[in-house]
């Protein structure tokens, strides 16, 4: 199975041949992906280099000038460094864009923490309009991509990673799916934390949601879960920030009472390279100690 970083260069490059309104910004990153892109479409296909900052900038002129600005590099180096350009020439300008991410939270652990981005969907979550897709298969990414492509002037943020769950699920933007149905609680797994959820939860009497789109946040699909569980109890398993969703969950449930255990990455850095794999059990996300946490809680 390909990744889907390698999804995205074959997909990207697909879609700039076919619709003259697409331009690729790059800032080295995978700037090797696209040569072929790059001889065919020499004007719509830009590299400025290691300047993450003017990567987002002119990917807001490009959009002034009507043009839909596909933008690629490392997730720290697309959310976090230029978020000052990514609050005022994307959201202030009230243009869109396409940031499509690699690296995820902790891909890229043995960069050090310049190449590590847990914080980035919470940051974006200040700005106003943004989509968020966080796909858990090459799939998934491949379909958010081209929807992302033609959709309109949005800006919207697609978040790539090296985690992937073993098969794809349809990709439903804006709703969350129901994978499993129990009554005991709900569990909401967020893109490739959902095999580990499935078997972090297998045997018990839970609902399991999936959600491939976080923003905006399916509240509807939420609160009919939680609302028809037996106990209203809901746990958000996202690959990001512990907490991330919690307001946007809290907020949904808000007209019964409810008990909400967020699950995510520790804010407590991991001074450890190694690789993802180890970050994910690092911060308790493997599917044995999913199990565990998950357990204690439904068992207050």
């Amino acid at each position: 199975m390909d990744t889907m970083r390698e999804r995205f260069a074959t997909v990207t490059t697909e879609l700039l041949d076919a619709d003259p309104r697409l331009a690729l910004v790059l800032a080295v990153i995978s700037s090797d992906r696209f040569k072929d892109a790059a001889r065919a479409h020499p004007d719509r296909v830009i590299d400025v280099g290691i300047r993450e900052q003017l990567l987002v900038g002119a990917s807001g002129g490009l959009a002034l000038t009507g043009l839909r600005p596909i933008v690629h590099t490392f997730a720290s180096f697309l959310v976090e460094r230029p978020f000052e350009q990514v609050k005022l020439d994307l959201g202030h300008q009230g243009v869109g864009a396409v940031l499509v991410s690699a690296g995820a939270s902790y891909d890229i652990a043995a960069g050090g923490r310049t190449h590590q981005s847990p914080g980035d969907v919470a940051l974006l979550d200040t700005l106003d309009g943004w989509t968020v897709h966080v796909p858990g298969h090459p799939d998934e990414a491949e379909a958010l991509l081209r929807h992302a492509a033609a959709d309109g002037d949005r800006r919207v943020y697609v978040r790539l990673s090296d985690h992937a769950n073993a098969e794809p699920l349809p990709a439903t933007p804006g709703r969350f799916q129901v994978v499993r149905e129990g009554r005991g609680a709900v569990v909401l797994a967020v893109g490739p934390m959902l095999d580990a959820v499935l078997e972090a939860t297998a045997g018990r009497d839970v609902t399991v949601l999936y959600a491939s789109t976080v923003r905006p946040f399916d509240a509807a699909t939420v609160a009919a879960a939680v609302g028809r569980s037996v106990r209203p109890d809901l746990v958000l398993v996202e690959p990001y920030l512990t907490g991330t969703s919690a307001p946007f969950a809290t907020e949904a449930l808000a007209s019964f009472p409810h008990r909400v255990l967020a699950l995510g990455t520790r804010r407590e850095e991991l001074r450890h390279y190694g690789s993802w794999q180890e970050h994910v059990a690092g911060h308790g996300l493997d599917a044995a100690t999913l199990r565990e946490r998950i357990d204690a809680f439904l068992e207050v």
